[in-house]
């Protein structure tokens, strides 16, 4: 096990004690930041969370050397002068969305649901029909996480697949926040996760997986916004082999601009690869639409 391994509980490792002293200085900080900003009006919590994107922006240049990087490789038609400000524009984004998604822990707050664009309820709805599960790919994309709410409150079976945090204490922050609104979770690496995953598609249910980002699982490489990039494998061979149908869905502009509810569906294969990359085809497209509410700071790539 390498020394980052050594030192991710989520492997088996453990922290050192420096490790360990930082990580609960950021815990208490985390919680105490939440603990005021659940209680912001809407706007005010969005305003804090742009304001903190923006500090990380000014504060994390590895961050943005990554996310420049990425930019580059993906959206070669950026010119080199214009990259730094759309990464600019990046963390401000993702920071108000920040801001939205700790006002929604308070579970007093309603909901504000997103609406169903023209044609998705009924992709989503005839997949559900078919009576085999649906896996329902999805990306990191603008609210991810109002997304799946909005859809457990149009009376959508649905459960996610979660990875469980580097500091496990703050996967009580993210389970209250999936709770308040009635979206189950199942955590990989909990122990069961692959056979509760397939009971929810032997259900008829449907099965939330997020495939956008690298992630510790089965992997293969498959194009990702125009660059071969490790992609979880899982997903598809679930279809593949529940005969379940399959999905992308995420948050993306209607006609007017507004945000709503985009559900396509993806023609089965009998081959997993083949799946995956029509997969990545199709939330491609969509980070291209919308491509400032993606976040870009992540190593999508192994060498960004």
């Amino acid at each position: 096990m390498s020394d980052a391994g050594v030192r991710d509980l989520r492997e088996g490792g453990r922290w050192s004690i420096p490790q360990r002293a930082k990580n609960d200085v950021l815990f208490v900080l985390a919680i105490a930041a939440l603990a005021v900003a659940e209680r912001l009006p809407p706007r005010a919590a969005r305003a804090l969370g742009r304001a903190a994107g923006l500090l990380a922006w000014a504060l994390a240049p590895a961050l943005r050397r990554t996310a420049t990087r990425n930019v580059a490789r993906a959206l070669p038609e950026i010119a080199p002068r214009d990259r730094g400000a759309f990464v600019r524009r990046v963390f401000d984004q993702l920071g108000a969305l920040l801001g939205e998604v700790v006002g929604g822990l308070d579970p007093r707050r309603p909901l504000d649901p997103l609406p169903f664009l023209p044609g998705s309820r009924e992709c989503l709805d005839d997949a559900i029909r078919e009576g085999r599960g649906v896996v329902f790919a999805s990306a990191h994309l603008g609210p991810w996480e109002r997304v799946a709410a909005s859809l457990v409150a149009a009376g959508i079976p649905l459960t996610v697949v979660a990875r469980e945090p580097y500091d496990p204490r703050l996967g009580r922050v993210y389970s209250r926040l999936r709770a308040a609104r009635g979206v189950r979770a199942v955590y990989r690496g909990a122990s069961g996760a692959g056979v509760a995953l397939v009971r929810v598609l032997r259900q008829g249910d449907v099965l939330g997986v997020p495939m956008d980002l690298s992630s510790r699982v089965a992997s293969i490489e498959a194009p990702f916004l125009g660059a071969p990039a490790p992609t979880p494998i899982g997903p598809a061979r679930l279809a593949v082999r529940t005969g379940a149908a399959v999905v992308v869905g995420t948050a993306a502009k209607g006609a007017d601009g507004s945000l709503g509810l985009s559900f396509t569906r993806i023609e089965g294969s009998a081959s997993e690869v083949e799946l995956t990359a029509r997969i990545n085809a199709e939330l491609s497209a969509r980070i291209r639409a919308m491509p400032e509410s993606w976040p870009w700071m992540h190593r999508r790539w192994p060498d960004a």
